[in-house]
Order: structure tokens, then sequence, then C-alpha cells
């Protein structure tokens, strides 16, 4: 009975876990407010300005924490353009757009 009920455990704290990494923010955006900008940071870029979901999601975003990716090989491997990434804030017409330097 107890190997049963630890197995039963440990599925539930994976199951938990899932949830929890799916329901992450990343720089105070999360995923869904990300995934609309998805087509303007791959190649080839849509030539319009992004949709205002993309920009919206962005306006809540702390700029700044974004430039901690641009030597980041997960950019890449999930085939994100980082030249386009950056660029997206001035692309929205945000204010205070970083410049990672």
């Amino acid at each position: 009975m107890a190997i049963i009920a630890s197995k039963v455990a440990v599925i539930v704290m994976v199951v938990s876990l899932a949830e929890m990494a799916m329901a992450v923010d990343v720089c105070g955006v999360n995923k869904d407010d990300l995934k609309a900008c998805k087509p303007w940071v791959m190649k080839p870029c849509p030539t319009e300005l992004p949709p205002a979901a993309c920009c919206d999601g962005l306006s809540k975003a702390d700029l700044g924490c974004f430039c901690k990716y641009k030597h980041s090989m997960l950019l890449s491997s999930l085939g994100i353009d980082l030249d386009l990434a950056l660029a997206l804030p001035a692309k929205c017409s945000l204010p205070n757009t970083p410049s990672c330097s």
C-alpha cells in the first residue's frame, strides 16, 4: 500500500510541476502574451507591425530583463532571431526600450 501511495504522490508532484512550468512568466510576461509576438521574432519576419496583443504583452514586461538572454543559446534553439527580438519593443512604440550592450 505504501508503494502505491508514494507512486501517486510522485505523479501528483510531476503534474503540479508541469502546470507551474506552463504558468511561468518570463520577464513579467506570460507565455500567452509572448506567443502573440512569435512571428515577429523569427525569420522570415512579417513586414506589418506586430499585433496589439503582442505589444500589449510587451508593455507589461520588464524589457531590461530580456537583455540577460542576449547571449543565451536558448533563443537560437527556439528559432528566435536575437536582432528581431531586440527590435520588437521599438516596433511596438514602447518607451524606454533597452539597449543591451
